[in-house]
């Protein structure tokens, strides 16, 4: 009842408590001429209406309002308060549904410009303060759109109190803090104020559950390491999966900032497989010791070690040989066969129960013959079907096969024993040997490369593989046999930074004699050790060999791999590259703007650098006859830079479907290269409906590269839509059996990779990280793709076997604390986004149980179905390492009522067949009428 707060004036308010709440407006309006009374009595017509349709308790709402405005404007600060303390009850305790506006504000919108008035005029005191915090909630629903006069008023009211107006204020004041900011900075102003009122939100959205507005807060005003101090157990994993998520879409390097912000997050909870993870995403091998060195626990030691070995490039050292032997991936194998044996495809499979000859219709003529193109296909399908088995039908044994290929077919061949045998060094080097003492130069390369493929991915601390193939690179060698060795070091160091391979192929490098083709393989292999370190010495050298050569001998089309080799020791380092990119000016012709695109698009892989992307297009839209071989890798680059985020790959798409009606034929044959890029091992329906239109166009390097894309987006799947597409395809070109046959032979080869338990997703740990070694190896198969005639179909169909370092089992395997694999139940299912989502959202969808080791494809995620045992790592991925759950009690034995029901079923069992029996002849419409 207000006539107890309002004595001194209640009869006048009362009796024109209507009169008073139309007055100020008319009178402002028209300062007390004739003219408005028409106007008054017009707008009392429209009250009149409204407040037909009001309820009696709202009139009496906004009457009480009205009488309280008016009491701001009184001079005794007791009323005045009585009322501001009045208005701000009414203000918090109103409830309305969650699309209509709270009455109270509906009412005062009115008065608004009047309590505005009135604010200006009154004199600093406490209820003055009041005033403003009451006109900053009025101003979240009634001041007008980027005056910001809610933030205005609540820096000038008082402090806290953000609890008692809510949710929807403080996040109206969140996005006015952030538009001021901008502002402030623009003129140079102090932001202090602003700062003291986002560390009085932050605290109120981090105890409301609201990390994500907190996080969004502080990125605003660049204090996003604050949110450190308001991490706890509780709400640290939403925060850095929010945080790690926004650094996608941020520009470098604030990018890194929120990556630091995460690591240092994980670090105070001590959760150190999670920092290892952010500490391989920065690529910072210094965070990566520090997380490693801090760690106390053994098991969770163990744990990073299984991390660093599927990264593969961070050198992080340690005194333990057990440890160094996980790092080094020693136990690949092992677990690799182990699984094969689990899901029953250890036998070897032939070519021929891939290409099942028997359901594709054999025209006439297209006899079986043994040709020398067909067994190279031949060769290759059965390294890719029993990659790291340790045995075949062609290769292991007596290996007569390898005499079936001719010259390069047969260093294919002997390549091929690598691939079969691939991870296994110790057993497998063994088998290699016998090669290494042929008679034939060909033969002699194709074992240094298999002792390559061999050691992919696999360190070993007496380096078997740079003891065999050191000497082989010298001069006295012949040119193929140093092409064999400077592949097989570059394969089997990938990503190693290792010395002792720069000394032996720099002399390579910077000899102006060497031939050009060993020159930029000797290149390319250095780019793979040296992936992704910038260093600007070995830059130096490849740029003098290219400089060193003529225009003419630096058009070959094997050039291409030397600016690739330049590419990769820049992977991923943006601006490092600029330095290289302007010296690159230097080298003359068509070559010199291959190296300079090569460069720049490696420097931004991953990074989804939305600038660069538009460049590259704008390079694509030239319309060139001749001179056009940039454009190539340009397109090539738009999908390197946008590859490892789902928005970016998605508007790639889109921008290579134009490509593909308006561009010219030499950008038509890279769009299927491009999108394969895009979905390694990722067949999606629309993907492949896209591919499978271009595998039947009329220009045949366009129909190769979408049959090759078709391998390698269905690589290690064994998809049944694309076997299909693939058969019919071997049909469709059987009476080209040296192109295009060959070419679908290889697709059907990578689709069954690894008998569908491979995968040559550059992503891992759930799509967080990328490999740089993985990422190498593709792209110099992407590369060779590039000039089918010349590389794949030419005498260099070898290269396909640097798909090596990015080959990698897809499964989740979980171990004991001995590392021995322990079988639990998993649900498998597809990943769900769950970022910034309320509550504990479930991460996948439509899963099924299963027993580890199990298969992961490249959109699932795994999650423990027991609680006996916990993870060591949230990610479920590779290799886990699970503990016994201390608090985990076994359920009771159900015994004595399961022997119970068992005794009733055998009573019951003759009764239940007797009416089993009469219920079989009954039809259902019977039946249900009990007859």
């Amino acid at each position: 009842d207000l006539s107890s707060l309002f004595a001194p004036g209640i009869k006048m308010a009362g009796g024109k408590g209507k009169e008073n709440k139309a007055q100020p407006a008319s009178d402002k309006a028209a300062g007390g001429d004739a003219k408005p009374k028409k106007e008054e009595k017009k707008m009392t017509k429209e009250e009149r209406k409204k407040e037909e349709e009001m309820t009696p308790e709202d009139i009496e709402l906004r009457d009480r309002l009205a009488l309280m405005v008016e009491r701001i404007k009184d001079a005794d600060p007791a009323i005045v308060k009585t009322a501001l303390d009045s208005m701000s009850e009414e203000i918090r305790t109103s409830t309305s549904s969650m699309t209509s506006v709270p009455k109270p504000l509906k009412f005062l919108r009115a008065h608004f410009a009047g309590m505005k008035e009135t604010f200006e005029a009154m004199m600093d005191s406490d209820n003055k303060v009041k005033f403003s915090d009451v006109l900053s909630v009025l101003g979240m629903t009634m001041a007008g759109s980027g005056s910001r006069e809610s933030l205005r008023y609540k820096l000038s009211g008082g402090k806290g109190g953000l609890d008692l107006w809510g949710f929807e204020y403080v996040k109206n004041l969140s996005g006015e803090i952030g538009q001021e900011w901008e502002v402030r900075k623009a003129d140079g102003k102090s932001t202090d104020d602003l700062k003291l009122l986002v560390e009085e939100i932050v605290p109120f959205n981090m105890k409301h559950n609201s990390e994500p507005d907190a996080c969004d807060l502080l990125m605003e005003v660049d204090m996003v390491d604050r949110i450190l101090e308001h991490t706890t157990d509780a709400n640290y994993a939403r925060l850095s999966l929010y945080l790690t998520n926004c650094a996608n879409y941020v520009a470098e390097p604030e990018d890194a900032m929120i990556f630091k912000v995460v690591y240092d997050i994980y670090r105070k909870v001590d959760k150190a497989p999670e920092a290892m993870r952010i500490a391989i995403r920065l690529n910072d091998q210094a965070l990566a010791q520090e997380v490693f060195d801090s760690c106390e626990d053994e098991l969770v030691k163990k744990q990073l070690c299984f991390l660093l070995a599927r990264y593969g490039t961070l050198n992080v050292t340690t005194d333990d040989d057990d440890l160094m032997a996980v790092i080094g991936n020693a136990s690949l194998s092992e677990h690799f066969l182990s699984l094969a044996r689990d899901l029953d495809v250890f036998e070897a499979k032939t070519p021929e129960d891939i290409y099942k000859t028997h359901l594709t219709e054999q025209r006439a003529g297209a006899a079986n013959v043994d040709s020398a193109r067909a067994n190279l296909a031949s060769t290759f399908v059965n390294a890719f079907v029993n990659a790291g088995f340790g045995h075949d039908t062609l290769m292991t044994g007596d290996s007569k096969w390898i005499y079936k290929n001719k010259e390069h077919g047969t260093m294919s061949a002997a390549a091929s024993l690598g691939m079969i045998l691939l991870w296994d060094v110790d057993s497998g080097l063994s088998q290699i040997d016998k090669f290494t003492y042929s008679d034939s130069d060909y033969i002699r390369a194709g074992a240094s490369l298999a002792v390559g493929i061999v050691s992919a991915n696999v360190r070993s601390e007496c380096d078997p593989a740079l003891a065999l193939m050191a000497d082989k690179v010298d001069a006295e060698n012949s040119t193929i046999q140093r092409i064999g060795a400077a592949l097989g070091l570059g394969m089997a160091y990938a990503g190693t930074q290792k010395e002792d391979i720069l000394d032996i192929l720099t002399p390579v490098i910077a000899d102006p004699a060497t031939p050009i083709e060993l020159f930029s393989l000797a290149a390319l292999a250095l780019g793979l050790v040296y992936v992704g370190t910038g260093k600007a010495d070995i830059a130096e050298t490849i740029m003098q060999g290219m400089l060193e050569r003529e225009e003419k001998v630096m058009e070959d089309t094997m050039a291409r791999f030397a600016c690739l080799g330049l590419g990769l020791l820049f992977l991923g380092l943006q601006e490092v590259a600029d330095v290289t990119m302007e010296a690159l000016k230097a080298v003359p012709g068509q070559i010199g703007q291959y190296c300079s695109f090569t460069v720049e698009t490696c420097a931004y892989a991953g990074s989804g650098n939305v600038i660069k992307v538009q460049k590259l297009l704008g390079v694509c839209a030239e319309h060139l006859e001749e001179n056009n071989s940039h454009q190539a890798v340009a397109l090539m680059g738009i999908a390197l830079i946008a590859q490892g985020e789902e928005i970016g790959a998605e508007m790639s798409a889109r921008s290579f479907e134009h490509m593909l009606q308006y561009g010219e034929v030499n950008l038509r044959r890279v769009v299927p290269l491009a999108v394969a890029m895009l979905h390694l091992s990722n067949p999606k329906p629309q993907v492949i409906d896209m591919l499978s239109k271009l595998s039947h166009d009329g220009d045949s390097e366009v129909a190769q590269g979408a049959i090759m894309a078709l391998g390698l987006v269905g690589a290690g799947t064994n998809n049944s839509r694309v076997a299909l597409l693939l058969r019919q395809l071997s049909t469709y070109y059987g009476k080209d059996p040296n192109n295009t046959l060959f070419v679908v032979r290889i697709a059907q080869g990578l689709l069954h990779m690894g008998k569908g338990l491979m995968t040559l997703s550059l992503l891992h740990s759930d799509r967080l990280i990328t490999s740089p070694t993985a990422l190498a190896g593709t792209m110099a198969v992407m590369h060779a793709c590039l000039d089918f005639k010349n590389i794949i179909l030419g005498k260099y169909h070898y290269l396909l076997f640097l798909l090596a370092p990015a080959m990698q089992p897809r499964m989740l395997v979980t171990l004991d604390q001995d590392l021995k694999p322990l079988p639990v139940s998993v649900r498998v299912g597809q990943a769900v986004d769950v970022v910034g989502q309320a509550g504990k959202p479930k991460s996948i969808t439509g899963f099924a149980t299963h027993t580890t080791p199990v298969l992961l494809a490249y959109d699932q995620r795994a999650e423990l179905a027991t609680e006996q045992y916990l993870p060591l790592t949230s990610v479920l991925e590779g290799f886990v390492i699970l503990k016994e759950n201390p608090d985990w009690k076994a359920v009771a034995d159900p015994s004595p009522t399961k022997k119970k029901d068992e005794g009733f079923g055998s009573l019951d069992d003759e009764n239940l067949k007797k009416m089993a029996l009469k219920s079989r002849n009954v039809r259902p419409d019977q039946r249900m009428y009990d007859k």
